[in-house]
């Protein structure tokens, strides 16, 4: 089970976007995440008249490592780290380390 999944709100912990907050829009296999409007790149994409697509300079996130970010906890306002629990039922969930409430997936 990962720690951070797509749709969860982080806050980035280092680089040029810290303390920035963005929703997880895509996990990759290799340990990165994709943070919509966090570490913002240009890049020069070739048009494609096939699908109506213009070429030009584009604005697109790049991939952010997943230790530079941070699970937001929004009842304490703060970033906070993930944690497990086995519940009564013997399902695994995800909680937060500083009071131990369940995040909703």
């Amino acid at each position: 089970m990962l720690k951070i999944k797509k749709n969860d709100e982080v806050i980035v912990l280092s680089g040029r976007d810290k303390g920035r907050r963005g929703e997880v829009l895509r996990v990759m296999k290799d340990g990165r995440l994709l943070v919509s409007g966090i570490n913002m790149v240009t890049k020069a994409t070739r048009a494609n008249p096939n699908i109506g697509e213009r070429g030009g300079l584009v604005d697109k996130e790049a991939p952010i490592q997943a230790s530079n970010v941070a699970i937001w906890n929004d009842e304490d306002s703060r970033a906070d780290r993930v944690g497990f629990k086995l519940e009564e039922d013997g399902s695994k969930v995800r909680v937060f380390k500083s009071n131990g409430k369940v995040i909703e997936d």
